[in-house]
């Protein structure tokens, strides 16, 4: 059988991710490689709970997680964040500063990760240039998608924050029940109805 057949490693995936985010090439990442742990996450496992310490970082091969806070005053859920298919997951404010959580973060589907350990990380740091610029480039990612979310509460209509959502994470409108979206929106059910209604209308 011809190896161009063959369907990528879960690591070889991770490395061309990491190559187009920050330029981690196969010899860099190489350093990497005995520090990356595989693990499958049933659907509400938790990948981190509140108030614990984030320690990990990683990097979602399959599978939808959401972050989100329970307000005091009604117990309701509130999600926050998604990660979804090929992007990297963590309680980002918790594990860069080694602090406790303020959110859940959890599966919604049964999912795959590959994760590292916040200790091997700073190792890399200190190792390589490249992995410390990787470093950088994700805590300026954590930062700008903070800012984003908050911005767009203030600036941005529900039908473009949706559209925004549907863009970042195309999968996440098959995976999950669309009250986990009207929550990220924050709006109700019927609005999130009438926002789909008019997109498939144009």
């Amino acid at each position: 059988m011809s190896s161009e057949n063959l369907e990528p490693t879960p690591l070889q995936v991770l490395q061309q991710a990491l190559f187009t985010l920050a330029g981690i090439d196969e010899q860099e990442f190489q350093i990497s490689e005995g520090f990356w742990q595989f693990r499958k996450y049933e659907k509400k496992e938790s990948f981190n709970d509140y108030k614990q310490v984030c320690k990990y970082l990683g990097f979602v091969l399959e599978g939808v997680f959401r972050t989100y806070f329970i307000q005091e005053e009604t117990g309701e859920e509130k999600n926050v964040f998604f990660f979804s298919k090929h992007q990297v997951i963590s309680s980002f404010q918790s594990f860069l500063t080694q602090s406790p959580c303020k959110y859940y973060t959890q599966a919604m589907t049964e999912s795959q990760v590959l994760y590292i350990h916040k200790e091997h990380l700073d190792q890399l740091y200190n190792t390589s240039h490249k992995w410390e610029r990787m470093g950088r480039l994700m805590a300026e990612m954590a930062f700008g998608a903070a800012m984003s979310r908050a911005e767009s509460f203030m600036f941005t209509p529900p039908e473009e924050r949706y559209l925004e959502l549907v863009a970042q994470h195309p999968d996440l409108l098959n995976e999950v029940p669309l009250y986990h979206i009207s929550s990220y929106l924050g709006i109700q059910g019927p609005s999130l109805s009438r926002i789909r209604k008019r997109i498939s209308g144009k």
